[in-house]
């Protein structure tokens, strides 16, 4: 009997298509792993570039020396996202097809039950750029690196939830890093206290934003964007006597640029990349996968640091690189303990429910992680 021998372009078309179709996404079978790596690429490059971009744009923009005003500047960047989203709103109802955003409108009752969360995210966003104006974008990392102590300290105070032995040795050298690195900068001159009270501040601030956002979350049906919409316009609001309090205005005036559009046009950069970074972190989850996005974010953080010391033509010592090592390596090992014990929970008949690894700040938190 003759077989009709099905040509060789055919046949390689067939098994890569059926090799590489994703099993978990039903709406596209057909698609390749060549398309769906690409994407996933294009992703977490995506998010690689907004997150460490914005850190650099708001390192410029803090480290002016002709405008002293950090409060007016994270004021700024939260309206920025309040119009985003009014915007984005507009969009999704006129162009339904093109663009998908929560329909909403503001309700003064919603506005209260998420102020709670505003003051600590107000705290979180701002306390992060004093952080990074101190510190500067090379120690940034190591100085904003106790969120998961942080993590593991409020959930025992506030939740009552204990940590495993593995997880607790992973945070142990967290902090072991953190004071290694906080000694090598200090023996190389270039370290402020002020810059290391404001990361450990900002560090216990987004562990209490990610608690506050879980008791929040109902109040706002859920939806990630629309609390992203009421905590910037309540933070815009906490504002205003925050600089009046602590004299920006003053500053405002005397500065020289003011009038300056490339100096506007670099302040609504990083509102649009504040914005973006929400949206870039969910898409990246989505993508990959929760534990896939922390281990994302601690390369990120690598690369970050790797570049701002080699644009600023920094030397660095060897003990100095191992403080960055043992923060990554241990927020990296602490992700992957916790994946494990959440999986294994998983796997028990009785509980069936998932937790995501989302990031310290979580979804739409304003800031690079």
């Amino acid at each position: 009997m003759n077989r009709t021998q099905p040509k060789r372009a055919n046949i390689l078309k067939m098994a890569f298509a059926a090799a590489a179709a994703d099993p978990e996404d039903p709406d596209r079978p057909g698609e390749t792993f060549l398309l769906r790596s690409l994407k996933i690429a294009g992703v977490v490059a995506l998010y690689w570039f907004i997150s460490i971009t914005m850190v650099f744009v708001n390192n410029h923009l803090l480290d002016n020396r002709d405008l002293d005003a950090p409060l007016f500047i994270t004021f700024f960047q939260c309206a920025v996202t309040v119009v985003l989203c009014w915007l984005l709103r507009l969009l999704s109802s006129g162009c339904p097809g093109w663009v998908d955003f929560p329909s909403f409108k503001f309700d003064p009752k919603t506005s209260r039950e998420v102020l709670p969360l505003s003051v600590v995210f107000i705290c979180m966003i701002t306390f992060n750029n004093l952080c990074l104006k101190y510190l500067g974008v090379a120690f940034y990392t190591v100085g904003r690196s106790l969120s998961t102590v942080f993590n593991v300290l409020l959930s025992y105070v506030v939740l009552k939830q204990t940590t495993s032995l593995r997880a607790l040795l992973c945070c142990g050298v967290i902090l072991g890093g953190f004071w290694l690195g906080v000694d090598q900068e200090g023996s190389g001159g270039s370290l402020s206290w002020t810059g290391v009270f404001f990361g450990v501040l900002a560090s216990a601030c987004v562990s209490l934003n990610a608690i506050y956002t879980k008791k929040v979350m109902p109040a706002v049906e859920g939806n990630i964007w629309k609390l992203s919409f009421y905590n910037n316009v309540n933070a815009c609001v906490l504002f205003v006597p925050l600089i009046l309090i602590f004299g920006e205005l003053g500053n405002l005036a005397r500065f020289n640029r003011l009038l300056d559009l490339p100096f506007w046009g670099m302040m609504t950069l990083g509102g649009v990349f504040g914005f973006a970074i929400g949206y870039v972190t969910g898409l990246q989850i989505k993508f990959t996968s929760p534990l896939t996005h922390n281990v994302s974010g601690t390369a990120k953080a690598c690369a970050q640091t790797v570049i701002a010391v080699v644009f600023n033509a920094s030397s660095k010592s060897l003990l100095w690189w191992t403080s960055n090592l043992m923060v990554l390596g241990g927020s990296s090992a602490y992700t992957w303990v916790k994946s494990m014990e959440m999986k294994k929970v998983q796997e028990e008949p009785q509980d069936g429910a998932k937790e995501k690894l989302l990031p310290p700040g979580g979804k739409g938190s304003n800031v690079a992680v």
